[in-house]
């Protein structure tokens, strides 16, 4: 027999006590408004818990009364994983479980809570000397357990990898409320299956992660940054390759940006200069790592050389942490900027690297067949695969009527030609609410069995974040 809400609050109050319990709908907008205000859907209840004990209690009472529980980290997830699908589920928020248990910099481990804000994680490492190279836009209010079990990506996948990668170990709480102790440092541990990678991207629906051992690494001397004028994705694609036979690991970071988004920038006054050296049609934010006992000037030497081969019109490299800091500015704020200019309608996807210049010019080229007048505003992390393909309403049209009428028609124009080449319909933000019945759509009906029986000997009664990436 199911629990009114009322009875759930009271039960949640008992437990864990009334002071971490929110159940007036007026004061819960913090956890329900999630970054795209694409959904709505109200909680039953928010449930703070001061600690592990305290969420082990949650989840077994839960369980035992068949209660939805939706885990919560910052709430920038940007699928809708983190918030409210029918309205009858509680969120319990990971916010207060926020200590760095320990940093080791010799051993280059880090372990951390689930609260802990990703930006706060950054500064622990480097008080010991040390680097946790997981950069988001949203690090400032992201946190550890949302970056998990999301497997976040970032800009420094290409030299890093995304969050998966950096995971040495996780403890999580079962859905019967065990608690999983996975927390260990071992490079080489071969004794059955990874389960830390189980839970590490499974936003939330076989486990509640509460903390993690991350790898951290040494810091660099120096960055060596530049943003380059390139004529088109396919130069970009040859100046990628130079870079990564000439630079190796050392590539950090190879982000591919249009004109739009700087015209889009300037426009609106979100930069205090243009950080560019001349107008191009593309550009490239490159990045080099220099380690300690190394030489400056590698960059150069690479830019050079890439002048002489024509991949590169024109560059800029960064003379200073300001101009690096605008240079970074402008890429990160490419998801801010198509704000200003109204709706848009927006794909986290990937190809293999060598097919990006397809991906870009037949995408932009079928949307523009579909929709006259569409700007295209495709960006992001092109040393990984990972494109951000948006498109930014024409001008002067009207939002509503915009998305109404296109929304779904664009999506089905480019995930069909991210299938095509072989890519995927969600490269680093996850499947959520948003994209299961596309999941369902285009994953391969035994890779969906085999989730639906780890889901149901994990979770049997369905309690962990219902209804997300699986449906």
């Amino acid at each position: 027999m199911s629990l009114s809400a009322s009875e759930i609050v009271r039960a949640l109050s008992d437990m864990a006590g009334p002071e971490v319990v929110v159940s007036d709908p007026s004061k819960m907008a913090a956890w329900l408004n999630e970054p795209r205000k694409r959904f709505h859907t109200p909680a039953t209840a928010v449930v703070t818990p001061p600690d592990i004990a305290a969420v082990q209690a949650i989840l077994r009472w839960a369980n035992q009364n068949h209660v939805g529980v939706i885990p919560q980290g910052g709430n920038t997830g940007l699928v809708g994983a983190q918030v409210p699908l029918s309205g009858q589920e509680i969120i319990l928020s990971l916010a207060r479980l926020d200590r760095i248990r320990s940093v080791d910099a010799a051993a280059g481990v880090m372990t951390a809570e689930a609260g802990v804000i990703l930006e706060n994680a950054h500064k622990a490492a480097e008080e010991a000397g040390a680097m946790f190279p997981l950069w988001l836009a949203s690090q400032g209010s992201a946190r550890i357990g949302g970056v998990l079990s999301s497997n976040a990506g970032g800009v420094n996948v290409l030299a890093y990898g995304n969050a998966r990668e950096l995971t040495m170990g996780v403890e999580a709480v079962l859905a019967d409320g065990r608690l999983y102790r996975g927390l260990n440092a071992l490079k080489k541990d071969n004794t059955g299956y990874d389960l830390k990678d189980l839970l590490v991207g499974a936003e939330g629906t076989l486990g509640i992660i509460t903390a993690a051992t991350l790898k951290i690494f040494p810091l660099p001397e120096d960055h060596e940054t530049a943003l380059v004028n390139v004529a088109s994705p396919e130069a970009a694609l040859e100046l990628f390759q130079l870079l990564r036979a000439r630079a190796g690991s050392r590539l950090n970071a190879f982000e591919l940006i249009p004109h739009i988004g700087l015209d889009i920038q300037l426009r609106h006054g979100m930069l205090d200069a243009d950080p560019t050296a001349s107008a191009s049609p593309w550009y490239a934010l490159i990045e080099l790592i220099r380690l300690a006992g190394t030489a400056p000037g590698s960059l150069q030497s690479i830019l050079e050389t890439a002048f002489e081969q024509s991949l590169i019109a024109d560059a800029t490299i960064a003379e200073s942490l300001a101009e690096r800091t605008r240079m970074w500015t402008f890429r990160e704020q490419m998801s801010e900027c198509q704000s200003r200019e109204g709706a848009s309608i927006k794909h986290d996807v990937s190809v293999p690297i060598a097919a990006i210049p397809r991906l870009i010019a037949e995408g932009s080229a079928a949307v523009e067949r579909r929709v006259p007048g569409i700007r295209p505003v495709p960006f992001g992390h092109m040393g990984d695969g990972n494109i951000h393909f948006n498109f930014s309403m024409p001008a002067g049209a009207d939002p509503k009527a915009f998305m109404a009428e296109f929304d779904e028609a664009v999506h089905e124009v480019i995930y069909e030609v991210v299938l095509k080449l072989g890519g995927s319909v969600s490269a680093e933000h996850g499947i959520g609410q948003l994209k299961v019945d596309l999941l369902r759509q285009v994953k391969d009906p035994v890779a969906l069995d085999m989730m639906r029986a780890i889901k149901t000997a994990l979770d049997p009664n369905g309690i962990l974040n219902p209804g997300k990436m699986l449906r």
